[in-house]
């Protein structure tokens, strides 16, 4: 195929030939690489590997691309080894290894490789294989009919991976629910005293306090302080009265008022008792009293006789005191009940929080926006993607969406030099991307002119309501290694219906041979990230026929 170029300079400057001559000069100063390519064999049978080598010298300091992906049709390339690397002084030798099989007999061409040294293009040679069929006894081995054609189900790998991730999400929170609102704790030796009965839990204080060691150390004020406040905790709590904030004639003046009242039935004597013991106790703690231990004994069963005939004095509640205490624990159970419920949502959406900004962090905050709300060409990059040819001579290509033929009708201008045009376009009206393509037959065996046709696309693209801003070209090559040319920049993009112009950039591939024109045209918005990624692979698929 001949070399083509968009723009040709007719006339070249001075400092410009100085520029090439210099270059031309130091290239040549240089001792230029080598790529040569070599196999294990030329023959194999069905399924066997043929063992394909390229091997690259050299400076140490060269830049090799090798090639990549399925380079080597009709050949399957079953795995590209790692590149080996010897340095010789200032020399350097890269080879590459790849594995390389066709499941057809018959005789077959391994392509010319495309190599990149530095920028420059080099080849490999050409290499004719033969794969052979296996032999098979028909006389010892049965033959059976071709199983018929089974339908399977599309693969839910990638849901179960999703699904998987939530449940392990939803556990983990559960756990963590569980083990910080839910699960019943141990409780420790002063958390079950507090949840005995009022009655109960001052009998066991005043035994404790009897198996102190307060009196042995003649510690007066630390006894009678913990015993006054057991007494009066018990009746703050049993008989509703405010005894921890009370004085002692405050306290002893409630007591008898209830008396009275028939609220408490207690004797005089054990009002009297209680009064004795209070005033001890004020004493000991504010005039630095120190009693006899017979007395401080004393006064401790004294309390604990007191505190038995209270509960004894307390009368029976009536059913309307059972009621409200009921509708009193049910409001608490319900408190509580809300503050588990409360808690829970804060672990749950203090997780989901973690969790995010762990997620933003590492993915970023635009691709956890658009995988969240959705992005209409993330969901076509990682889509289901389809190979197919189109038109004649036939354009492969792997895109996101099948592309649809479309209607083309030629001006009677084009009609003397265009035998037949065939096109084929997808276009995502939401996120404005764009892939077509063009095969056309020439009227005459002649070759196409890239210049002309760019010339004409652009002023269709820019009558279409378009600016074209930037325009630059470089060669391109196809899988295979033909070669081609690329016309590529950004401009100014009409909406459709819409009189705004959005930034975008376009790619325009030019292949084509005597007689015959192939063209590969995208466009896409400038700051799309994910369109950046699908004109990649795209372009990484192109396959071209260089013949008709």
């Amino acid at each position: 195929m001949n070399d083509y170029k968009l723009f040709s300079p007719k006339r070249i400057s001075l400092g410009t030939l100085l520029f090439i001559l210099f270059f031309c000069f130091k290239g040549f100063s240089q001792s230029l690489p080598s790529v040569s390519s070599t196999v294990d064999t030329t023959a194999i049978k069905i399924g066997e590997q043929i063992r394909y080598k390229i091997t690259v010298e050299a400076d140490s300091s060269a830049q090799v691309i090798f090639p990549e992906g399925q380079t080597f049709s009709p050949l399957e390339t079953v795995e590209a080894l790692k590149t080996d690397t010897v340095k010789q002084l200032d020399r350097v030798t890269l080879q590459r290894i790849y594995a390389l099989t066709q499941f057809d007999s018959g005789a077959y061409t391994i392509p010319k490789q495309y190599i990149v040294v530095n920028g420059k293009s080099f080849f490999t040679d050409s290499i004719q294989v033969h794969v052979a069929n296996v032999s098979v006894d028909t006389l010892t081995q049965k033959l059976y009919d071709i199983k018929p054609i089974i339908e399977v189900e599309k693969s839910n790998s990638g849901l179960w991976k999703i699904i998987l991730g939530i449940l392990g999400a939803l556990l983990l929170v559960g756990g963590l629910v569980y083990w910080f609102v839910f699960r019943k704790k141990p409780l420790t030796a002063a958390e079950k005293i507090a949840l005995l009965p009022p009655f109960d839990r001052a009998i066991l204080e005043l035994k404790e306090l009897e198996n102190s060691k307060y009196l042995i150390q003649d510690d007066f004020k630390s006894y009678y302080s913990e015993l006054t406040d057991i007494v009066r905790s018990y009746l703050e709590e049993e008989v509703h009265v405010t005894a921890l904030e009370s004085t002692t004639d405050q306290l002893i003046d409630t007591l008898e008022m209830m008396k009275d009242a028939g609220q408490l039935k207690l004797e005089e004597d054990t009002i009297k008792q209680f009064k004795q013991v209070l005033q001890t106790s004020d004493l000991v703690k504010f005039a630095k009293s120190k009693p006899e231990t017979s007395v401080a004994e004393r006064d401790r069963k004294s309390v604990e006789q007191i505190v038995i005939k209270t509960k004894e004095a307390i009368p029976e509640p009536t059913e309307e005191d059972l009621l409200q205490r009921e509708e009193y624990l049910e409001a608490l159970a319900k408190k509580n009940q809300k503050k588990k419920l409360v808690l829970t949502a804060v672990i749950g959406v203090s997780i989901l929080l973690i969790a995010g900004v762990a997620t933003i962090g590492y993915y970023g905050f635009g691709y956890v926006k658009d995988t969240v709300l959705g992005h209409p060409t993330k969901e076509l990059l990682e889509g289901e993607w389809v190979r197919s040819d189109y038109g004649n001579p036939p354009i492969g290509l792997q895109t996101p969406k099948v592309l649809l033929r479309q209607p083309v009708k030629l001006p009677p201008e084009a009609q003397a030099n265009i035998k037949e045009i065939q096109a084929f376009a997808y276009r995502s009206s939401i996120g404005l991307f764009t892939v077509a393509t063009t095969s056309m037959t020439l009227t005459q065996a002649v070759d196409p002119n890239f210049e002309e046709t760019a010339e004409q696309l652009l002023k269709a693209f820019e009558a279409q309501g378009n600016k074209i801003i930037t325009t630059k070209e470089e060669e391109f090559y196809s899988v295979s290694g033909v070669k081609g040319a690329k016309l590529y920049g950004s401009g100014k993009f009409s909406v459709p219906e819409s009189k705004e112009l959005v930034d975008g950039k376009y790619v325009i591939l030019f292949f084509g041979g005597k007689g015959f024109q192939q063209n590969i045209m995208l466009s896409w918005l400038s700051e799309d990230a994910y369109a950046e990624q699908i004109v990649d692979k795209i372009l990484n698929t192109v396959e071209v026929k260089t013949t008709l």
